[in-house]
């Protein structure tokens, strides 16, 4: 198994993860429909949480919020010991 897919689709997510943030951002300070906060987790959830970690800080954007401001280190956090434990126990042969 080949690691390429797998680090293309992170580069992927967290590109999109950004731009979600940065949209959501452009949203708020253009007093329009936001995107939903559930969506924006389910994003750093499903790998984006660098993207979003960056947007959030860049942008000055959900940096207030406890649930961001904690959340998303939190899940960037848990998505490194689970990958360290894939490589560990799973290595390429």
């Amino acid at each position: 198994m080949t690691i390429l897919p797998i680090l293309s689709y992170l580069v992927s997510i967290n590109i999109a993860s950004f731009i979600l943030f940065g949209f959501d951002k452009w949203k708020a300070v253009h007093d329009q429909r936001r995107v939903r906060e559930a969506v924006l987790f389910g994003v750093s959830i499903c790998g984006g949480s660098v993207g979003g970690l960056l947007a959030m800080y860049l942008f000055h954007h959900k940096t207030r919020k406890p649930a961001f401001k904690y959340g998303i280190p939190v899940i960037l956090i848990l998505q490194v010991v689970i990958i360290w434990f894939l490589m560990r126990w799973f290595p390429e042969h």
